[in-house]
C-alpha cells in the first residue's frame, strides 16, 4: 500500500520541486567535479614533468657512461694492431708478439677511460683472450673475469658469439662489489677472408656505478627505475624484479609514454625515455599511491565538500518544500470534497487546483445559463400572460417589468405576429440537432432580428412565444414624430426580408394599437384574427388587421355563391368521369366567392365543405351503393381540414375531384366492358352451336358462318380467338377430326366414307388435317383402337 501510493505520488508538485532544487544543486556539483578534474590534470601535468626531469638526470648520468663505453669499444675495434692481428697472415710467434704489444696498448685505455671497469678482445684464431696486460685462453679468462657462479662457460661463449652486434647485455664480474655484475657492450668484429668470425670486443661497466645515480632518483619519488635493451629485457634495476614486472614492460612498453599498469601490490604509474646516444630505455615505475599522494589533498577535499555540499542542500531543500508546500496543501485540502467517496486520481496538486477551478468556473457559467434560460422562460410566459389578458398575477406588472428589466415609454401598445411557414425544410437545414433544439434557435434568431429592428424605429420591443408563433409586444415611443402604422409595417417588411436570409418563410400579421397595458390583449387578439386570413390571403404575406377590419365594414363585398342547378351540373359531370368540366365549374364557384375583397371566413370554410359533400353525393349516385373510394381513402378530409390557406385546400380539391372522376370513369368503362363480354360469349356460344349442327357441311368455312350472323369472316374470327383461343378455321378443323375419331371408334365405316360424313370431300385433305393435329394418320389411329 505504502508503495503503490508512493508510485501515485510520483506526480505530485512536491516532487517537481524536488527534482527542480536537485537540477540547481547539480549545476555547483558539477562545477565541483570540474575543477577536481581539472586540479588533478594539472597536478598529474606537473607530477609528469617532474618525473620527466628525473628521467632525464637519469639518462644523462647513465648515458655519460654509456658513451665512454662505447668510444672505448670503437677505439678498440679500429686499432690498426688489432686489425693487423685479426686479419694478416703472419707466422704464430708474429702473431703472438703482435698480441703481446696489443694488450700492453691495452694498458693505457685502461688508464684513459678510468671509468670503464673491464675490457677485453675475443680471439678466435688462437681461441684466446685480450685483456689489458695479458693474453688468457678462454677459459681461464672466463674464470678470472666472469666465473661468479651465475653463468656457465659455455652459455659465455654462447652470448659471446651469438649476440646481437651492438647490444648491451648483463655479465657477471668477478671484481665487482655485490652485486657481481655488469653492463657489456658486445661488439663483433667483422669477419675475415674466410668468412670466418675474427673475434669480439666486449666492454663493461659495474652495476654500480649506475646504481648511484639511480639512487638519488629512487630516494626522491619511491619508485624503482629499470634500464632496459632495445628488447626491452631488463638490465639493471634498482629493487628486484619480479616475472609479472618482466611481462608488463613487455606488453607495454611499445605504448605511450606514460601509462597506468596493475601490479601486485595495486596500480602503477609507468614513464621510460630513450637513450640519447643508444638503444637503451631507462624505465620509472611509481606505486599510484605515491604518485598520487600530491593530489590527495585535493581529492579529499573537493569529496568533503561535495558531501558538506549535499547535507547542507538536502536540509535546505526539505525546509523550503515543507514551507512552500503547506499553503497549496490546504488549499488542496480546502477544494477537496469531503462528501466523495471516490478516490483522487489526479495527484499533481496544480493540476487539481486548475481543475477545480475550471469546474467552478464552468458550474458557474452552467448556473448563468441555466438563470438566463429561466429569467427567458419566465420573461416569456409573463408576457404570453399579458397578451392573453390574463392580469390576475401574484405579483404586479409594474414589478414584473422591473425583475426583467422591462422599461415602458408610454401607454400605447401594438402586437406583431410571426408564424414560420418552413419547419420542415429548416429542420433540413440543421442536420445534427434535435427537434427542441432547432426550436429555441430559431426562436433567438427572430427574437432578436425583431427586437433590434423594432429598437431601429426608437421603439421597444418584447418578443414571446405563443401559440406556435412569435408574438412581439411594441411600447411605442411617445416623443417620436413619425407615423406608428407606418413604422409597424416597416418592421414587419424588414423582419419579413431579413430573415429569408435564415431560409425562413413568414407570415406577418398585425393587430391594431391600443392606449392601455390591458389593451395589449386586444391588440394580440386583432393580430391573430389577422393571422387567421392567411387561409384566404396565402402565406408569406403581411396582414393588417385594421385593413380587414375596414374591408369588412362595406356590406355591398358579402355574399355566397353556390346554387343547386351548379351543384347538379357538377354532380353529373363526376358521374360520367368529366374531370376537366367539372374541374372549370368549380373552378368558377371558387373565384365567384374568393375573389371580393372581403370574404368571411365562415362562408369561404362552409363553401369548401360544400363542395367536398358535393364529391360525396356523386360518389353513392353512380349506383350499387358503392362508396369503396371513400372506403380507401380516409384522410381525405382531414387533408383539407389541415391546410392553412385556401389555396392549398382548393389543391386538395382538385385532386380529389380528379381521384373522383377517374373513379366514375372507370366504373363507367367497367359497366360497358361487362356488357360487350356478355354479349361476345353469346355470340360465340351461337357460332360453336352453328359449328356442331353444320360440322358435315362440306361449304362450312370462315366466311359462311360470318355471313349467317352478319359480321365479316376475319373479324368474327379474331372476337372468336379473343374468346376462345383458337381460331374460327382451326376450331371447324379440330372439331371434325373430333368426331371422326369418335366415328372410328364405334363404327365399321370405311376412312373415305368418315371423311365424307365429316365434311372433306377429298380423303387427301383428311388424312393431311388429322395428321396435322393428331400426328398419325386415320389409319394407323383405327388400327390402335
Amino acid at each position: 500500500m505504502n508503495l503503490r501510493f508512493l508510485w501515485q505520488k510520483r506526480k505530485s508538485i512536491i516532487f517537481t520541486w524536488l527534482i527542480s532544487y536537485s537540477a540547481v544543486l547539480f549545476i555547483p556539483m558539477i562545477m565541483s567535479m570540474i575543477i577536481y578534474s581539472q586540479s588533478s590534470e594539472a597536478l598529474k601535468s606537473e607530477i609528469h614533468r617532474a618525473n620527466d626531469s628525473l628521467l632525464k638526470q637519469v639518462r644523462y648520468s647513465i648515458d655519460t657512461q654509456i658513451d665512454l663505453m662505447k668510444r672505448l669499444n670503437m677505439e678498440i675495434s679500429w686499432n690498426t694492431k688489432l686489425q693487423t692481428l685479426m686479419y694478416s697472415t703472419k707466422q704464430s710467434s708474429d702473431a703472438q708478439f703482435l698480441a703481446y704489444q696489443l694488450v700492453k696498448e691495452f694498458r693505457m685505455y685502461q688508464t684513459s677511460y678510468a671509468t670503464i671497469d673491464e675490457f677485453y678482445v675475443t680471439w678466435d684464431q688462437e681461441s684466446a683472450v685480450l685483456r689489458p696486460g695479458n693474453i688468457r685462453d678462454k677459459q681461464t679468462a672466463f674464470d678470472t673475469i666472469h666465473n661468479t657462479g651465475t653463468l656457465r662457460y659455455e652459455q659465455w661463449l654462447d652470448m659471446i658469439n651469438h649476440a646481437a652486434n651492438n647490444e648491451f647485455v648483463l655479465l657477471p664480474h668477478v671484481d665487482s662489489a655485490s652485486p657481481q655484475s655488469a653492463i657489456a657492450y658486445i661488439t663483433h668484429l667483422p669477419k675475415d677472408l674466410n668468412g670466418k668470425q675474427a673475434g669480439t670486443v666486449v666492454v663493461m661497466a659495474d652495476m654500480e656505478r649506475f646504481q648511484k645515480a639511480m639512487e638519488s632518483i629512487s630516494l626522491f619519488n619511491g619508485g624503482q627505475i629499470l634500464i632496459l635493451n632495445h628488447d626491452n629485457q631488463v638490465l639493471m634495476s634498482n629493487l628486484p624484479v619480479t616475472d609479472q614486472d618482466n611481462l608488463i614492460l613487455q606488453q607495454w612498453m611499445d605504448r605511450d609514454h606514460v601509462m597506468v599498469s596493475p601490479s601486485g601490490n595495486g596500480d602503477s604509474e609507468l614513464f621510460y625515455i630513450q637513450s640519447e646516444i643508444s638503444d637503451l630505455k631507462y624505465v620509472l615505475v611509481i606505486p599510484s599511491n605515491i604518485y598520487w599522494q600530491k593530489a590527495e589533498y585535493v581529492r579529499k577535499f573537493t569529496y568533503i565538500s561535495i558531501f558538506i555540499s549535499l547535507m547542507g542542500a538536502g536540509v535546505l531543500t526539505w525546509f523550503f518544500l515543507r514551507r512552500n508546500y503547506s499553503p497549496i496543501q490546504q488549499l488542496v485540502k480546502s477544494l477537496s470534497d469531503k462528501n466523495s467517496t471516490e478516490e483522487r486520481t489526479d495527484w499533481n496538486e496544480l493540476h487539481f487546483i486548475q481543475k477545480e477551478i475550471f469546474n467552478t468556473r464552468d458550474e458557474k457559467e452552467r448556473i448563468a445559463l441555466q438563470l438566463q434560460s429561466h429569467h427567458n422562460v419566465l420573461r416569456s410566459n409573463m408576457l404570453s400572460r399579458l397578451m392573453k389578458g390574463k392580469m390576475d398575477t401574484l405579483v404586479s406588472y409594474e414589478e414584473a417589468f422591473k425583475s426583467f428589466d422591462i422599461k415602458l415609454s408610454s401607454n400605447k401598445f401594438a402586437v406583431i405576429l410571426f408564424a414560420v411557414e418552413n419547419h420542415e425544410s429548416l429542420n433540413g437545414n440543421l442536420p445534427g440537432m434535435d427537434m427542441n433544439e432547432r426550436r429555441k434557435l430559431i426562436q433567438f434568431i427572430i427574437t432578436n432580428v425583431v427586437e433590434e429592428l423594432v429598437g431601429q424605429r426608437q421603439h421597444t420591443g418584447y418578443v414571446a412565444e405563443m401559440d406556435d408563433m412569435m408574438a412581439c409586444l411594441i411600447n411605442f415611443d411617445d416623443a417620436g414624430t413619425s407615423d406608428w402604422r407606418e413604422d409597424l409595417n416597416w418592421i414587419a417588411a424588414e423582419a419579413q426580408r431579413f430573415l429569408t436570409r435564415f431560409r425562413m418563410d413568414l407570415t406577418v400579421s398585425i393587430g391594431g394599437i391600443q392606449s392601455t397595458l390591458s389593451g395589449a390583449a386586444i391588440a394580440y387578439q386583432e393580430a391573430m384574427d389577422a393571422m387567421e386570413y392567411k387561409m384566404i390571403l396565402g402565406k408569406r404575406e403581411i396582414i393588417t388587421y385594421d385593413d380587414l377590419r375596414r374591408d369588412a365594414e362595406d356590406k355591398s363585398q358579402l355574399g355566397y355563391y353556390y346554387p343547386l342547378q351548379v351543384e347538379q351540373q357538377i354532380i353529373n359531370l363526376i358521374k360520367v368521369g368529366d374531370y376537366s368540366q367539372a374541374s372549370a365549374f368549380m373552378n368558377d364557384v371558387t373565384e365567384r366567392n374568393f375573389n371580393k375583397p372581403f370574404v368571411s371566413l365562415t362562408l369561404a370554410k362552409c363553401l369548401i365543405f360544400n363542395l367536398v359533400g358535393t364529391m360525396v353525393k356523386a360518389i353513392n349516385e353512380l349506383g350499387e351503393g358503392d362508396s369503396g373510394i371513400l372506403d380507401d381513402n380516409p384522410l381525405w378530409m382531414e387533408n383539407i381540414i389541415a391546410c392553412d390557406t385556401f389555396a392549398e385546400m382548393q389543391h386538395e380539391l382538385q385532386t380529389l375531384l380528379k381521384e373522383v372522376c377517374g373513379f366514375a370513369a372507370a366504373k363507367v368503362e367497367s359497366n360497358q366492358s361487362k356488357e360487350r363480354t356478355e354479349t361476345l360469349r353469346d355470340l360465340i356460344a351461337k357460332v360453336m352451336k352453328h359449328i356442331a349442327e353444320h360440322y358435315h357441311d362440306a361449304n362450312l368455312n370462315v366466311n359462311t358462318i360470318g355471313e349467317r350472323f352478319e359480321l365479316k369472316g376475319s373479324y368474327l374470327s379474331k372476337l372468336f380467338k379473343e374468346q376462345t383461343g383458337d381460331g374460327l378455321l382451326d376450331y371447324i378443323s379440330k372439331y371434325r377430326i373430333d368426331q371422326a375419331k369418335k366415328m372410328m371408334a364405334s363404327r365399321k365405316d370405311s376412312i373415305s366414307e368418315i371423311a365424307k360424313i365429316v365434311g372433306y370431300n377429298e380423303v387427301a385433305t383428311f388424312i393431311r388435317v388429322f395428321k396435322k393435329y393428331e400426328g398419325i394418320t386415320p389409319g394407323k389411329f383405327k388400327e390402335m383402337g
